[in-house]
């Protein structure tokens, strides 16, 4: 399969050698460019070594000796960041928590065009939020500055990073315990107080957000997505009080 004509990068992680190379097969019959591991250990060790390959999705069994299951998944998070699709798989289905780690999952056996469509789907999503979004709205942030002091400009845009990073954890803290409706209205909060003060790219992330709610969304990469775009915000902010052109983002 090929996705904006881009060679996708998979790493396959199971214990199982015929499961694993069949599926690598496969993969690579489809057009993929495919790196395997025999154990969780094993693919956590080949990523921290390889610091060039970073797959795109990683299809993980959850049955495997060492680390597995949810921790793996945290792990891998952390090695590949937020962009990297998650993909589960497992002879039996697991609990609800460790789903939630992932992005999808799959039940063995499952056909190619699953796992083609659980891919194709996750890349979707990663792709609702347009990347050329402002982080702010420099019009705004201009009729503000003509109004007020520039002490006062910066304890309101202070005041916002603030409360957004607050109701980021909020959020985090309602997806952990599947708490939809929190999560919905952390957003919408996040989403009115950034619209305020033309912080585009939090309003338009928390506009999402609260829209999708938890569903099968992958909100793992939405809520890391959440603290960079904050990170960005307060760059050009930063740049602005000095008195600089803001960076690139």
């Amino acid at each position: 399969m090929n996705i904006d004509l881009i060679p996708v990068r998979i790493l396959v992680v199971d214990d199982d050698t015929v499961s694993r190379e069949v599926i690598a097969l496969l993969l690579e019959g489809d057009g993929y460019e495919v790196h395997t591991a025999d154990s969780g250990d094993r693919a956590l060790l080949d990523l921290e070594a390889i610091d060039d390959w970073r797959p795109a999705v990683v299809l993980t069994d959850l049955q495997m000796p060492g680390i597995a299951g949810g921790e793996l998944a945290r792990q891998l998070r952390g090695l590949c960041g937020a962009r990297t699709v998650l993909l589960a798989m497992s002879g039996s289905e697991p609990g609800e928590i460790v789903l939630r780690k992932f992005d999808g999952f799959l039940l063995k056996p499952f056909m190619m065009e699953a796992l083609a469509a659980a891919i194709a789907g996750n890349f979707d999503e990663n792709k609702a939020v347009r990347r050329d979004v402002p982080a702010l709205d420099e019009g705004v942030y201009r009729k503000l500055a003509g109004s007020m002091r520039r002490e006062r400009l910066e304890q309101l845009y202070a005041l916002c990073l603030s409360d957004a990073e607050t109701r980021i954890a909020g959020m985090r803290r309602a997806a952990d315990s599947g708490d939809d409706d929190a999560y919905r209205r952390e957003a919408h909060a996040v989403k009115g107080g950034c619209g305020m003060v033309g912080a585009v790219e939090l309003q338009t992330l928390a506009t999402s957000m609260e829209k999708r709610g938890l569903g099968n969304a992958n909100h793992v990469a939405s809520l890391d997505e959440f603290i960079l775009a904050c990170e960005r915000l307060r760059r050009i902010l930063i740049a602005h009080a000095s008195g600089e052109k803001h960076p690139a983002v």
